[in-house]
């Protein structure tokens, strides 16, 4: 079976290259991204399965993707553009136009199966007291744009289930995923060109905010791409389809950060660290919106028992191991060859991230 990936250069994207590529049962993985790996494909650092993966460069805005997924088994639905969160109209147009485009293109191209990323972030606002399974709404956040695509491009699945019963359909709901070799590019997206990497280690950060409402889950990169492996192949019964909440515990709370960092919990109220990061953001001091704050307070926590009985899913890492790595690939400024996730892609002392608007421009 060929499977085809979008946005195959990525955080989530490089892992599931590597997963898919182990599989014996995959005879050939094409990765599609804007731009295409520089030397990883090469040197195998993505795995190359003994030859079975391929590139190509599209943009899923605009490129003919029919020819590209004509013949497929599969195609795993990854791209997502987070930046820039001043130009929503920007986001939109690569992650709910282009989402349309590739679906409508796996059905042109008769695709029999299609594995979309979704996230905990789809999620309509939820207890942090409990787990809720994939039947709790999908309508997201409407203060976070990406909260709000990620609920549209879920209604859009819908009507593509509808519309093509024959199609097996899987969406992953994964959490927050870290590795260390995504930490260049999480830098650039969420915290921006003037948080000092290095300083970011044990002993040196005095205090962790406890804020009302964080508990989160996360994951590590590679358990994620497991996830969207076993998506693909079937799963348990050779049929899975449907919504999977993946993710690992424990849950992330201002307690476990503190143990990880070697520091206290001081308690601060939410309002006035939203204020500072809507101030900040503001002025492009950083490129994370304050919606996005907001989302995270308000995701609900995820019950993973149909991925691990439905997938065969168990994540091999814990939350804390995938967040002590990133901190790690933080300080040691950790990346891959690859556009995304390169560590000089924000040009020579960060210039680049600067001269881009932090959040203005993508």
């Amino acid at each position: 079976m060929r499977v085809v990936v979008t946005g195959a250069t990525g955080n989530i994207g490089t892992s599931t290259v590597r997963a898919l590529a182990a599989d014996p049962g995959v005879t050939a993985v094409t990765g599609l991204a804007r731009r295409g790996p520089g030397r990883a494909a090469d040197l195998g650092d993505l795995g190359d399965g003994g030859g079975k993966v391929e590139w190509a460069e599209a943009d899923v805005t605009d490129t003919d993707l029919v020819p590209l997924l004509r013949g497929a088994g599969a195609v795993v639905h990854l791209a997502w553009l987070f930046q820039p969160t001043h130009r929503p109209a920007v986001t939109w147009d690569a992650n709910a136009v282009g989402s349309a485009r590739v679906f409508d293109a796996a059905a042109r191209a008769g695709v029999p199966a299609l594995v979309y990323s979704s996230s905990v972030g789809a999620y309509s606002p939820g207890p942090k007291d409990r787990a809720v399974d994939e039947s709790w709404p999908t309508h997201g956040w409407p203060g976070a744009a990406y909260s709000r695509e990620k609920a549209y491009v879920e209604r859009l699945l819908d009507t593509f289930e509808a519309a093509h019963p024959d199609r097996r359909v899987v969406r992953i709901r994964p959490a927050f995923v870290f590795e260390r070799q995504t930490a260049a590019e999480q830098r650039r997206l969420f915290a921006g060109p003037l948080l000092p990497g290095r300083l970011v280690r044990p002993g040196l950060i005095p205090a962790v905010p406890d804020l009302p409402g964080l508990r989160l889950q996360a994951l590590h990169s590679a358990d994620a791409g497991e996830a969207f492996r076993l998506a693909v192949t079937g799963g348990v019964s050779g049929q899975a389809r449907g919504a999977f909440n993946i993710a690992a515990d424990p849950v992330i709370d201002a307690t476990e950060l503190a143990g990880i960092l070697g520091a206290r919990t001081v308690r601060v109220p939410a309002r006035g660290v939203r204020a500072a990061l809507a101030a900040a953001w503001a002025l492009h001091l950083v490129p994370a919106s304050p919606g996005l704050f907001d989302l995270a307070l308000r995701v609900p926590l995820m019950d993973i028992s149909r991925a691990r009985d439905e997938l065969g899913w168990t994540p091999r890492r814990t939350a804390r191991e995938a967040i002590e790595e990133f901190l790690e690939g933080l300080r040691t400024g950790a990346g891959r060859d690859t556009p995304p996730l390169s560590p000089g892609a924000g040009g020579p002392a960060r210039a680049r991230e600067f001269t881009t608007g932090i959040g203005r421009k993508p």
